[in-house]
């Protein structure tokens, strides 16, 4: 710090005066040292100087010795203290001159001595710093980060060590977080200062606030990136004059910068829209400043695309507009998936016609134009006849190419020329072989409506019935169709579906290869039916089943064992009859678990009769559908039935349809196999009525054939049936295998079969089915 010294009078800083003050300092020296001397040697010489002294001493003598002596003891200290000040009063202006420098620099000006302590800084370093009300001089950024948190002392102290190393300038960035959270970015020069002997004596900084710049250029990064996404641009002058493009309108378009500057949008105007379009897409803009929309573009190449533009009107201050800016995205990928994810919801997949959910659509349509001009509507609901017949034996691949070729001929029946009425309406595909033709613009008279709607049907029946050329061999279907009329909205679209579906089962009862209209009864049959589903699923939760024994004897009528049949003891309805609920348990997949309670039961019982003499040697026979059968566990849940139960494998014996050796004869054999091992036996039920061949016969490890009773019934007087039965016999006693014959009722039938080789029967002849304690009865009079 400077110190002031106190200032000599005006006038003494000018020539004359200092003239005169060294005169009157000479005399009063002179005089001084005259009384001086006359103080010292008076008492010498006792007040009388001698006079000799000052004859000696001349006065101009006296001015000579004195001058040089006030000159050294006064003047001189007196002139060197007057150049001082002046040195001073220089320094301290230029103190003042740079110290205003400073302040008029713009940015944040520091100077820190060499151990880092602040000397000067201007006023935008007291603002960015916050050091307006901190006694901020002399003191580090460590010491001013205790008085102030939010300073970045740390950081300015690393950035001060590098510039030392460095020993020059050095430029660099520091940030610091204000109070607020807010970070202001400075850009730093720092520039270090050595003494002589290469000490740090200070270092110069300044910072400027480049925060606007970096964000600035953070938006310019941004926006450059921005004009350069997958979107075309195109930028405009106000005469639609095109400025600029970017990468993606040349990809998009095929223009190159060079080739669109100067030209209008207009170059891709594909003609698809007319002026009118275009006109009201400038007006919008006009008014709005804004405009998007699909629009159909050119490429370059000639190649015409749908395009999502937009279209942004740029205004200056003032309000007019100076230039338009538009951005738009090629649609021909988006619409081609949106188009695939379209048919995938409203299509088959299959046959490419509409599914039920664009059926149900198109219906509600034409119940509106129905209700609109008072003209019926009718629906056809077409089931393929023995279409599992066909996947069975030759495969699902022919099964769907058969479906493919019948859509084919039912869109034909629809296109045709010379059909009895103008069809207008739909074909769709509901799932596996089930077909809809629904078509509207009948007559308004319902006799007429559904004459016109029968021959429809006839016609698509006899397409049908001609024979399909499936991959080189020639197969021949049939349809049976059911037929609900409408009108209007008199209806739900489901329950027409649901009419028409008891229409086609009403064709299926009564043969196939035929159609029906809706009968009001049959769905009293089928809502009947559909009450009987329901109770059949609680059934065996609430334990409604039983089973009866039906017992099979030897030809000497000794007892060999019974066959299981299940009953439904329904606790209003009686005794259902199995003919009711064995094919709705098969159609709803309820057979497996009530198959699998008929097993465990049945085996139950072998293991109690294993106590009794008369009942230990019985054989049970269990059927299995051909569904339960085909389960992947089928194998492992007898082996645990049998370990439950500890019934004997050896007297369980298993029934099965000639239907089971359709599908996976591999897998089948494989099963049969397993359960063989641990004693279980098989018998072939309802032999002959099947579609097995003698090939599967002979490959499957059976033990049984049993002749069906449809056979058996007349033998005695059907010649035909007689020599079928005759046939099977010789047949199975060629393959090695046991026979019996079911439904044995007479005894010239028990005679027949018996002299024919036949040595095992069942039927009523021998005893009804019966409940177990009723069988066990019967086999003591047996016995």
């Amino acid at each position: 710090m400077t110190h002031k010294m106190k200032k000599l009078p005006v006038f003494l800083n000018t020539p004359a005066g200092v003239v005169i003050a060294v005169g009157l300092v000479v005399l009063v020296g002179e005089f001084s040292i005259m009384l001086l001397i006359e103080g010292i040697f008076n008492p010498i010489f006792k007040g009388k100087i001698p006079n000799i002294f000052w004859e000696f001493i001349d006065p101009i003598a006296l001015t000579a010795i004195v001058s040089p002596v006030l000159y050294i003891l006064i003047f001189r200290p007196m002139s060197d203290q007057q150049a001082e000040v002046g040195r001073q009063n220089a320094e301290l202006r230029r103190n003042e001159q740079l110290q205003a420098l400073i302040e008029a620099i713009p940015d944040a000006v520091f100077l820190k001595d060499g151990e880092g302590r602040w000397v000067v800084i201007n006023e935008p370093a007291r603002q960015i710093f916050q050091l307006h009300d901190l006694p901020w001089q002399g003191k580090t950024e460590m010491e001013l980060a205790d008085l102030h948190p939010a300073f970045r002392a740390t950081g300015c102290m690393a950035s001060d060590e590098k510039v030392w190393q460095a020993g020059q300038l050095l430029v660099d960035e520091e940030s610091l977080v204000g109070e607020n959270g807010r970070c202001t970015t400075l850009e730093t020069r720092k520039v270090p200062l050595y003494g002589k002997g290469g000490q740090r004596e200070g270092l110069v900084i300044i910072g400027r606030d480049i925060t606007e710049r970096k964000r600035t250029e953070q938006e310019l990064r941004i926006a450059a990136i921005a004009f350069e996404t997958q979107e075309g641009i195109l930028i405009t002058d106000r005469d639609k004059r095109i400025l600029r493009v970017n990468q993606a309108f040349t990809r998009l378009t095929g223009y190159s910068a060079e080739e669109a500057v100067g030209q209008t949008p207009a170059i891709l105007r594909s003609g698809r829209q007319d002026a009118a379009f275009y006109r009201s897409l400038w007006e919008t803009l006009e008014r709005d400043k804004y405009w998007q929309g699909e629009i159909w573009n050119r490429r370059k190449d000639g190649e015409v695309f749908p395009a999502w533009l937009a279209v942004t009107a740029v205004t200056d201050a003032d309000g007019p507009v100076t230039h338009y800016v538009a951005m738009f995205s090629d649609l021909t990928l988006r619409n081609a998936a949106d188009e695939k994810i379209y048919q995938l919801v409203f299509y088959d997949p299959l046959t490419h016609l509409p599914n039920r959910r664009l059926l149900m659509d198109r219906l509600q349509h034409a119940f509106s134009a129905g209700a609109r001009n008072g003209q019926h509507g009718a629906l056809l609901f077409l089931d393929l006849d023995h279409f599992k017949v066909l996947n069975d034996t030759k495969g699902y691949d022919s099964g769907d190419l058969l479906l493919i070729e019948v859509a084919k001929r039912l869109q034909d029946c629809m296109r045709s020329s010379d059909t009895v009425v103008r069809l207008d309406g739909t074909v769709a595909r509901l799932g596996g072989d089930e077909f809809i033709v629904m078509f509207n613009e009948l007559s308004a008279d319902a006799q007429q409506a559904a004459t016109q709607a029968h021959a429809v049907g006839e016609r698509v029946l006899a397409s049908i019935n001609q024979p399909f050329n499936l991959r080189g061999f020639e197969h021949y279907c049939s349809a049976s169709i059911g037929i609900s009329l409408f009108r209007g909205d008199e209806i739900g679209a489901d329950d027409l579906l649901k009419q028409a579906d008891i229409a086609m089962y009403q064709a299926k009862t009564a043969g196939r290869n035929t159609l029906r209209f809706f009968d009001p009864a049959m769905q009293a049959v089928l809502e009947i039916r559909a009450e009987l589903e329901s109770e059949l699923r609680q059934a065996l939760e609430k334990q409604q089943f039983r089973l009866h024994y039906q017992i099979q004897v030897d030809g000497l009528r000794r007892p060999l064992g019974a066959e299981v049949l299940l009953r439904w003891a329904h606790p209003e309805r009686g005794m259902v009859s199995p003919v009711q609920f064995i094919p709705l348990a098969e159609e709803t997949g309820l057979i497996v678990p009530i198959g699998l309670w008929v097993l465990q039961t049945a085996c139950a019982q072998l293991n109690a009769w294993q106590h009794d003499a008369l009942t230990r040697d019985l054989i049970l026979a269990v059927n299995v559908s051909a569904k339960q059968f085909r389960q992947p566990d089928f194998v492992a849940q007898v082996q645990r039935v049998l370990t439950e139960s500890g019934a004997p494998p050896s007297h369980l014996k298993l029934e099965l349809t000639e239907s089971i050796v359709l599908e996976n004869i591999e897998d089948i054999i494989t099963k049969m196999s397993t359960l063989k091992l641990l004693g279980v036996s098989f018998s072939m039920d309802d032999f002959g009525t099947g579609y097995s061949s003698l090939q599967y016969l002979k490959r499957l490890p059976l033990d049984q054939i049993k002749i069906d009773q449809s056979f058996v019934r007349d033998i005695s007087t059907d010649p035909n049936d007689a020599a079928i039965v005759q046939t099977i016999i010789a047949m199975t006693d060629a393959l090695g295998l046991n026979v019996i014959a079911e439904g044995v009722e007479t005894e010239a039938q028990s005679v027949f079969l018996h002299n024919h080789g036949c040595h095992a029967f069942q039927g009523y002849l021998f005893s009804k089915p019966v409940p177990v304690k009723e069988f066990e009865k019967l086999i003591a009079q047996y016995t």
